[in-house]
């Protein structure tokens, strides 16, 4: 069954920000763990010891995305099933401890391993954050919300990159993954005492009482239900329904544009300080941009967000990868400092809320029954993309042709410009978020 939205009110909003900020907190985490890698890769190749390759260290960049591409399809189904704040809690533990072992890896093999194993809790995580915050916006203000959220993402890569400025060149590129460590002291406490399950899920499972009990807790009302087909118990069964009715073309073009997505923001990521350090700037410069390309980021989701829930997020996401296209393509060309380094801020602006976009059109067009399923799908599939990103950019740096991998990384831009415009950008997102909670009547 699904369950038709109530009006927004002060006690229902005062939830919704309860559940954004605690999972803000662990997405900082997750941007904090994902961006690290790129941010000491420097430092990490000048290490004598490691015998680090350009083109090996590429490889290691695509076991954690290859890990976040089996977390995430994986986490779709599961989270669709036990709820959203086991698989939360559970994601979390396992890339926080990965990280641990990654600062103490004896050798490459090792190292790589764990990555693998943190990029498993990573690709879980933000799936299954986007859908719970979904589910609890205010009506209408969906792609804010989840916006607002992924800001985290971009705030976690500025501290990624802050830690390799201090860290990397007195303490070792090592001391930067133990930081990985303070999630599970942190957040985790946090999210297991206040973090809500999803009034929505535990509906639509069946679980009233459980439900009711955590709507007295919170002094909200439960929605509004209206009747349609019980979900079914099958866990594919919600996988299936993304290709019925004629939704199979929509599906794959989503899975499509997510994989050019995902392509753009690890690949970028991995190797922007690197490629930007080949085209003549210092340490120092090169790991500053990492910053500047995330902080555009973060106010890049808030832009995106807002105007997204006016005009639709898959308009936004067409309309900002064609602009991502056109800032990467101008990073390989040698520009006066100040000039690379606002085209870098406009850069960063596009590309991760363009692919955030994406993830929200698809929760916006989903059903509670599948929705983190097809969130967390499209995350996945899209993961082959992460996983294909940082390994070209190895092998494009390791060749001395940095200035390709600009090239590649524009083009790719082009193509998930032309497949998300293919899913329809005459309508908006068809489908409200399933929850908005409203106050117990006094």
């Amino acid at each position: 069954m699904s369950f038709a939205p109530a009006p927004a009110a002060s006690r229902g909003n005062k939830l919704a920000l309860l559940v954004v900020c605690l999972c803000w907190l662990v997405v900082l985490f997750d941007g904090l763990d994902l961006f690290i890698y790129g941010a000491v890769l420097p430092g990490m190749l000048d290490d004598p010891e490691l015998g680090l390759t350009a083109a090996r260290a590429g490889d290691l960049g695509s076991y954690a995305t290859f890990g976040m591409l089996l977390g995430a399809l994986s986490a779709g189904t599961v989270t669709d099933r036990i709820g959203r704040k086991k698989v939360i809690i559970g994601c979390t533990v396992v890339f926080s401890l990965a990280s641990a072992v990654c600062a103490a890896a004896p050798t490459i093999g090792v190292f790589g391993l764990a990555r693998f194993i943190a990029g498993f809790g990573l690709g879980g995580l933000l799936p299954t954050t986007i859908t719970l915050v979904a589910e609890y916006a205010p009506r209408g203000r969906s792609n804010l919300m989840i916006g607002l959220l992924m800001t985290a993402h971009q705030a976690g890569g500025i501290l990624a990159a802050c830690l390799g400025l201090w860290m990397v060149e007195p303490f070792g590129w090592r001391s930067a993954f133990w930081i990985g460590l303070a999630p599970l002291v942190v957040a985790v406490p946090l999210v297991v005492r206040f973090l809500p399950e999803s009034l929505g899920f535990l509906l639509a499972r069946g679980r009233t009482d459980e439900a009711r009990l955590l709507a007295e807790r919170y002094e909200v009302q439960l929605p509004a239900e209206r009747p349609e087909p019980a979900p079914a118990t099958d866990r594919w069964a919600a996988l299936a329904a993304l290709f019925r009715d004629g939704n199979w073309k929509r599906t794959l073009l989503f899975w499509g544009t997510s994989f050019g997505g995902l392509l753009l923001v690890y690949g970028v990521s991995t190797w922007l300080p690197t490629m930007m350090r080949g085209q003549g700037y210092e340490l120092g410069s090169a790991l500053a941009f990492l910053v500047v390309i995330n902080l555009g980021g973060i106010v890049g989701m808030l832009v995106a967000g807002r105007i997204a829930d006016r005009f639709g997020a898959a308009r936004v996401a067409a309309v900002w990868f064609a602009l991502t296209a056109v800032g990467i393509y101008l990073l390989g060309i040698h520009m006066p400092l100040a000039l690379t380094y606002a085209v870098v801020f406009l850069t960063g602006l596009w590309l991760f809320s363009a692919q955030t976009m994406v993830y929200a059109a698809v929760a916006g067009r989903s059903t509670t029954e599948s929705r983190a399923t097809a969130v967390g799908w499209t995350s996945g599939m899209g993961r082959f993309g992460a996983v294909f990103g940082p390994w070209v950019g190895g092998q494009l740096v390791g060749a001395g042709a940095e200035n390709w991998g600009f090239t590649v990384f524009a083009v790719t831009a082009l193509l998930a410009t032309v497949l998300v415009g293919l899913t329809g950008l005459g309508s908006r997102d068809t489908t409200e978020p399933d929850l908005t909670v409203r106050p117990v009547s006094t």
